[in-house]
């Protein structure tokens, strides 16, 4: 009898713009599996608590704005209710402020639910920050990717430019340096690689190699 689990997990962490969506999408694609990005679940939280002018210290408002939202990913794009957002979650100041409601416990525990109803037959890629290590644990990959600090600000750049939006360089190598300290010394979920999860760095490698060192990973564990 075979004793592989019914759903395939494949979790995919890593700091702040170290690609973890590019590549989780990507294999998920090719595996014809579910996507899910935690991340962007944290970005509707902030997005929201901006919105609705919540403020980001108040842990219990935050919490009570997250429990009440209601997502949904579709054809690619992010709704927030019947309003799209896809745009709106990847803007820096809601990226600096899902950074800091994601600190919270009460938030965490509110859209780990959410995050794991994403779990369905054949399989799910998940990317993140504690995929491996809160969410998934029985996942049968985990994947830890990063990159260089300067690599990931010029890839954030270089993204930013390109949908118009003006960026500063040496901004962005600072937000994400302040952002991945915070990330790693938080009380709660902090942002490190589970045990036995596969290290990662992606700095010298295109989109199309790491994807396929990931792939084979899996294939690796499936043969």
């Amino acid at each position: 009898m075979d004793d592989k689990p019914a759903v395939r997990i494949i979790t995919i962490d890593g700091p702040t713009a170290s690609g973890k969506g590019t590549i989780a999408s990507e294999v998920a694609r090719k595996l014809g599996f579910h996507y899910l990005d935690s991340g962007a679940l944290f970005r509707l939280a902030a997005l929201s608590c901006l919105t609705q002018k919540v403020d980001l210290t108040d842990e219990a408002a935050c919490s009570g704005v997250t429990r009440q939202m209601r997502p949904c990913f579709k054809d690619g794009k992010v709704f927030l209710g019947d309003k799209a957002v896809t745009d709106a979650i990847r803007e820096e100041a809601v990226g600096l402020a899902a950074s800091r409601v994601a600190t919270m416990a009460s938030v965490r525990t509110a859209i780990l639910d959410l995050e794991r109803d994403f779990c369905r037959a054949p399989g799910l890629v998940a990317d993140g920050r504690d995929m491996g290590t809160v969410v998934f644990p029985n996942a049968c990959l985990k994947v830890f990717l990063t990159a260089g600090a300067q690599v990931r600000a010029q890839r954030r750049y270089k993204q930013l430019i390109q949908r118009g939006i003006s960026a500063n360089l040496a901004d962005l190598a600072r937000d994400l340096q302040e952002r991945d300290k915070r990330d790693r010394e938080r009380a709660v979920s902090p942002t490190r690689p589970a045990p036995d999860a596969r290290l990662l760095d992606s700095s010298d490698q295109t989109i199309e190699q790491t994807v396929r060192c990931v792939l084979d990973w899996y294939c690796a564990l499936e043969s």
